[in-house]
């Protein structure tokens, strides 16, 4: 089989995701969370073990606590000498995929992901940002739903991305993307409201993405060693240029998750093992492609199961 590895995005985190994990391999936390901690001055060790739902609420704590965790899983899935045939990730999962591919150090992406979050907070606060998933309606209509919205508010409220064929997110500010969830539930849908602490993937981040753009261009990217899949673009990432550019569009551009599963599947991908906590994604991934193989590892055994399967398949 070909295998992908893919990296979850927010919607996947949970308090205490790596408690279980670091009772198995206390040395993971000493390599990753606690040399976190120092980096960043934030308590992520804690956050991981035995933190509130609470905690989570700060997108600048929580993307760095969902990126360290899928670290210390594709730690774990390299000790067994397991290596992926692609990568990809979602929203957040991005930067870890770019780990994945030798693109970026995994401290040097952690920093990237801190200042995204920080970022994103900043003008979650001040425009007053909501964030849903809606499922039913085609992305085009979502999209003439939200524009119906934005022309009867004033506000901000765009797709953020497709998470898969029936499910698409919309972001931006909370009284818009209200009228809209309402709109779509009127013709059928159905809303669920995600925690992201920031309007991701909208236009509202257009100066947050300028900042972030001084630190990239600082950043030193390097060609992938594993073929990379761009959620930005749904498309193959085949340089360090492209991977910078990729990331420096994706504060403002909506998620092609579908796109990016399909163009894995095109190029033999059958088989997904999603790295780090929940397992949001692996679901994403099975409603798109019915027929691939799809593990999760944010589990101990789960993970156990994962590392047997690659690992007879890989002999």
């Amino acid at each position: 089989m070909t295998t992908a590895f893919v990296f979850p995005g927010q919607g996947s985190a949970y308090a205490g995701m790596a408690k279980e994990l670091l009772a198995l391999r206390p040395d993971l936390a000493d390599t990753y969370y606690r040399t976190a901690d120092d980096l960043l001055g934030i308590p992520l060790a804690g956050v991981c073990l035995d933190g509130s739902p609470r905690d989570l609420d700060d997108p600048a704590v929580a993307q760095p606590a969902i990126f360290l965790t899928s670290m210390a899983v594709l730690e774990v899935l390299r000790g067994e000498g397991l290596r992926p045939d692609a990568v990809a990730g979602h929203s957040l999962g991005e930067y870890a995929a770019l780990v994945a591919a030798g693109v970026l150090e995994w401290t040097e992406a952690l920093w990237l992901v801190r200042l995204r979050g920080e970022l994103v907070a900043t003008v979650g606060d001040r425009v007053g940002s909501a964030t849903a998933a809606v499922i039913g309606p085609s992305r085009a209509e979502l999209a003439r739903i939200c524009a119906e919205a934005r022309a009867a508010t004033g506000q901000v409220v765009e797709v953020a991305g497709d998470n898969e064929p029936r499910q698409t997110v919309v972001s931006g500010q909370a009284e818009a993307v209200a009228r809209a969830t309402e709109a779509a539930r009127a013709a059928g849908a159905r809303v669920e409201w995600l925690r992201t602490g920031g309007p991701f993937h909208s236009s509202l981040l257009g100066e947050a993405e300028a900042e972030f753009t001084e630190t990239l261009i600082a950043t030193e990217f390097r060609d992938p060693v594993v073929p990379l899949v761009s959620g930005v673009t749904g498309g193959w990432v085949t340089s360090a240029a492209e991977a910078a550019v990729a990331l420096r569009g994706q504060l403002t551009s909506p998620v092609r998750w579908t796109g990016a599963v399909g163009t894995l599947a095109a190029s033999g991908v059958d088989r997904f093992v999603e790295v780090g906590p929940g397992r949001v994604l692996g679901g994403l991934v099975r409603r798109i492609l019915p027929d691939a193989r799809v593990h999760s590892t944010h589990t101990p055994d789960r993970l156990a199961l994962a590392v047997d399967e690659l690992t007879a398949t890989a002999a």
